[in-house]
């Protein structure tokens, strides 16, 4: 008997876990491509201060992570993930009546400090089985992206007519509607996982391994430039002779075009190519920052051909790195692994929102795109070391109606097979670890057919 596929309750955490996520993340990239080209109408606004603006949220985020997972163990995972959707919407309403940049500021940090990615994902591991985990994490890695790629196209659109405060007010009503997602259709999780606890020992496991740092350094730089870049590639298209208002249009063909190349490069990694196309991701990442360092002066035609790199790689990474370190955080100290990695993730945004904006006050678009380049070129190169493990997908074979010798016969048969990482007997059965692309189905139901 194999278990290659969701059971219902598992098909409904994704479907609803997803659009928690999706919801959530879709008013949070809306701001990155208006927030410049409308931010001005605030009084004491500069560029430096609307940088600590967006990146006002990532910090919160990144210092509650860590808090609002433990609390999810203690008081259980949806209170808590009720409890930060309420701030997140309570910081969407400071933000959206504020006429000042500080009272921005300080509604976008009340946002990012309902921290829930932690509990939302703890809330997946509870309700899905080990070997459907992957796939699971895959789809809300999914959900991401389609929300960033329609918050492109909706932001634009929205703030000529209803403003950053409408903006912010749409962000409340969809946290609103997370919160009914929470209490009405995600299943309620029979028992609760703590493979998201975070321990001293976990702590001290996860800063030891050299693979995992290379996920966390990574997710942090993917969240700098695109934060960085996203602020602040507006501005340049307007200077390039692009209308705000037509902003929209733009993002939704690169968009388009990058999304029509996912499929192939989703095809490569599975293939078990997964490390090259990583690789070949991160050098297009790197490719796009240096031509935004050089395009001073260029029209928007340019410009566009580089959004279109930017999107091709970003989308690739921000799909594929949450099911990536599924895969590398040991499960011994998993809680802490993901509890860092979610840390780091929210640090990058913060910094890239921050940092960019200081950058883009003092230095100039040209300085905040060679140092988004520099950090790429420093993940490219620590990425050399990093070994990509297949997926592996679990199997159990009931044995009960096998002699003993008959069973252990099955056992030493199935152990040597290729693609099969992991065979025991236990409880009257043979479970089963293997790689996904790697190994034989056909070959089990011959050897299973025996019994």
């Amino acid at each position: 008997m194999t278990s290659s596929a969701m059971n219902p309750v598992e098909r409904r955490a994704a479907i609803s876990l997803a659009s928690l996520f999706a919801f959530r993340m879709l008013g949070m990239f809306m701001i990155l491509p208006i927030f410049h080209l409308y931010g001005g109408r605030y009084a004491d606004y500069s560029l430096e201060l609307a940088g600590y603006a967006v990146g006002a949220y990532g910090l919160s985020q990144a210092l509650l992570q860590i808090p609002f997972g433990l609390w999810s163990d203690r008081f259980g995972r949806k209170p808590v993930i009720l409890a930060g959707l309420a701030l997140f919407a309570l910081g969407a309403v400071v933000a959206a009546l504020s006429t000042s940049i500080y009272g921005v500021i300080a509604g976008r940090a009340i946002q990012g400090a309902g921290a829930i990615a932690g509990p939302v994902l703890a809330l997946a591991a509870d309700l899905s089985r080990e070997e459907q985990r992957t796939k699971l994490m895959a789809v809300i890695g999914m959900a991401i992206g389609a929300s960033f790629g329609l918050a492109q196209v909706l932001g634009p659109i929205l703030a000529p007519v209803a403003g950053l405060a409408g903006v912010f007010w749409l962000t409340a009503a969809m946290a609103v509607l997370g919160m009914g997602l929470v209490a009405f259709a995600v299943p309620a999780p029979q028992v609760q996982s703590h493979e998201r606890e975070v321990s001293a020992e976990g702590l001290r496991t996860v800063w030891r391994d050299g693979q995992l740092w290379r996920m966390h350094f990574g997710i942090f730089v993917l969240h700098f430039v695109m934060t960085g870049t996203l602020m602040t590639v507006p501005l340049l298209l307007a200077q390039g002779g692009l209308p705000a208002a037509r902003h929209s249009w733009l993002y939704l063909a690169a968009m388009a075009g990058a999304i029509l190349a996912l499929g192939p490069l989703m095809r490569a990694a599975r293939q078990g190519k997964g490390r090259s196309v990583l690789l070949a991701c991160i050098a297009l990442l790197a490719l796009a920052e240096l031509g935004f360092a050089a395009s001073s002066g260029w029209d928007w035609h340019g410009l566009a051909a580089l959004l279109l790199l930017f999107y091709m790689a970003f989308n690739y990474l921000e799909a594929s790195l949450p099911s990536l370190m599924s895969r590398l955080a040991p499960a011994s100290a998993k809680g802490a692994a993901l509890g860092v990695y979610a840390t780091a993730q929210f640090l990058g945004a913060a910094l890239g929102g921050a940092g960019g904006g200081w950058l883009l006050h003092r230095a100039g678009a040209g300085a905040l795109f060679l140092v988004c380049a520099g950090l790429v070129v420093l993940w490219l190169l620590s990425s050399r070391g990093l070994q990509v493990r297949r997926e592996l997908v679990s199997h159990r074979l009931s044995v009960a109606r096998m002699a003993p010798a008959e069973a252990e016969l099955l056992l030493a048969r199935l152990r040597e097979l290729p693609g099969v990482r992991c065979a025991n007997l236990a409880d009257d059965a043979i479970h089963l670890q293997v790689e996904a692309d790697a190994f034989d189905q056909e070959t089990l139901a011959g050897l299973t057919s025996l019994g």
